[in-house]
């Protein structure tokens, strides 16, 4: 049984109703690298992005990251 860690950017969005592109400004990333963390398809994430991730949609890192 294989563990991974699963991203919920998609749904903290969903919960802020903000869009993609509306975060992207927010973080300073682009919309296509947004779009491949949220995808889960990202091989890492910097803590800086992930603070300001965490910042721009007032949420924990616990709430984006999950390990399962």
């Amino acid at each position: 049984m294989n563990k991974e860690i699963i991203i919920n950017l998609d749904v903290m969005m969903a919960k802020r109703k903000m869009r993609l592109n509306e975060l992207s400004k927010h973080v300073g990333v682009t919309i296509q690298n947004l779009s491949i963390l949220k995808n889960g398809k990202a091989k890492g994430l910097r803590f800086s992005t992930l603070e300001k991730i965490c910042e721009a949609l007032d949420c924990q890192p616990g709430d984006i990251l999950e390990y399962r």
